[in-house]
């Protein structure tokens, strides 16, 4: 349900004489998800509206950062938001603008979820604000495993050793799609943010998700370059240009075309429902183990994670009963449920048999019991610096020559930013 069709129901209840009532209309939700994401969201909240008879309002954008701040600006937010940025919540929660959510969660639903996972939903305080809908393990590197075998690269330097073997022997190792307006560039932020966090470890990472460490440190710059030396232009299906330009969920099918057109992708456990739903040219669909399967970030045992958070703007009895139902175990076993979704969620009282192959129960194990997790870096900084990082990537690859140029902007950047406006969250504990 677009935002249109909600202006014309309110109209509709001014034309009739009565007023819509806080106790009694829709709630209203804004999320970032369109397409076959919006249809497997709209599939859980008509299990609420079945559960509670409320109906509901939705709303899907890309742009979901720049909505919500013009509703917000307006003094029209919505009920509930669904953002996958801890750190644009944390804005909202200081602004006074993002509701906590204790007195809407039960003692038993918080349970359900690690305390690293609690902490996250905490952004930074003592209260619960936000519950992940929606978790994703990164830290992963794809691959077809019916045409490439034995890859067990346990360092950097063999990943790297092992993507120029495919170069020189006439093959391209990468699919890389940078494409994401209007934030495109963050899956080269993901690349960075994994080389620092195996390289440099849990706590470099966290003192530099945090604002505590400079970007032109020896670490950050490393990692940068180290990216670089991976990524070469011949490394890249259809060089740097295609890499900007190729939207990030179309990338890796070129892993299932004939000839393939590139061998790796880095990218997140959601990427497993574009490949599903990639029709070859023989009418086939590729099938997880069969087709795809992941290999593990090569260095230290940590992962990356991230999760598209749900807040509440409005304090109403239909947003309150939202956010109990989207952290319910109900809820969070609906779209895990959905042929071909591929959504993981983190909660741990679901078990591994909700999920239907085994690379997805893999991916779901890691999210829900692996000690060691760090939270996606760029989704816990400050939007100003986040945005900086997106557009620093996109730079780099169009002139690897300006990186020194660049990380000194990051780092005016960061420098700018008051100290409270950053998260500090544990990184693998």
């Amino acid at each position: 349900m677009n935002r249109l069709l909600a202006v014309l129901m309110a109209l509709s209840l001014v034309a009739g004489g009565c007023s819509a009532s806080a106790d009694d209309g829709p709630v209203v939700v804004l999320a970032s998800w369109t397409g076959e994401e919006e249809k497997a969201f709209r599939q859980v909240l008509d299990a609420f509206k079945a559960d509670t008879g409320i109906d509901y309002l939705y709303e899907g954008t890309r742009a979901v950062d720049q909505v919500l701040a013009s509703d917000v600006q307006r003094g029209t937010p919505p009920d509930v938001a669904v953002l996958p940025n801890a750190g644009v919540l944390a804005k909202y929660q200081k602004s006074g603008d993002l509701l906590p959510l204790d007195d809407a969660l039960s003692a038993a639903v918080t349970r359900s979820f690690s305390s690293q996972w609690v902490t996250l939903q905490q952004i930074g305080t003592q209260k619960l604000y936000a519950v992940a809908v929606k978790a994703d393990l990164k830290s992963l590197i794809w691959y077809n495993p019916a045409r490439l075998t034995g890859i067990r690269p346990t360092t950097f330097e063999g990943l790297r050793t092992y993507s120029a073997g495919l170069t020189a022997a006439g093959g391209t190792p990468w699919c890389v799609g940078m494409g994401a307006p209007p934030a495109s560039g963050w899956p080269g932020t993901d690349w960075i943010e994994d080389i620092l966090l195996h390289s440099a470890g849990p706590d470099k990472y966290r003192q530099w998700a945090s604002g505590g460490l400079p970007w032109t440190s020896p670490e950050v710059e490393q990692a940068w370059r180290d990216w670089g030396s991976v990524l070469e232009p011949a490394a890249i299906r259809g060089g740097t240009a295609a890499a900007l330009l190729t939207d990030f969920g179309d990338a890796g099918k070129a892993m299932f075309t004939e000839p393939p057109g590139c061998a790796l992708e880095h990218q997140a456990s959601f990427i497993m429902s574009r490949y599903q739903n990639f029709k070859r040219a023989d009418g086939t669909f590729p099938k997880p183990g069969t087709d795809f399967d992941f290999l593990s970030f090569p260095g230290r045992d940590v992962s990356e994670v991230a999760a598209d958070l749900a807040g509440m703007f409005q304090d109403t009895p239909q947003a309150r009963k939202l956010i109990e139902f989207l952290a319910s175990e109900k809820a969070q076993r609906i779209w895990p449920s959905i042929p071909r979704a591929n959504a993981f969620s983190a909660n741990r009282e679901l078990g591994l048999d909700v999920y239907p192959d085994q690379v997805s129960r893999r991916v779901a194990d890691r999210i829900t019991s692996a000690s060691a997790l760090c939270f996606d870096a760029s989704d816990l900084m400050p939007a100003t610096m986040t945005g900086a990082f997106h557009r620093a990537v996109l730079e780099y690859l169009s002139n690897r020559d300006r990186l020194d140029i660049l990380l000194k902007q990051l780092e005016d950047v960061r420098k700018s930013i008051q100290p409270g406006e950053w998260l500090k969250i544990p990184c693998g504990q």
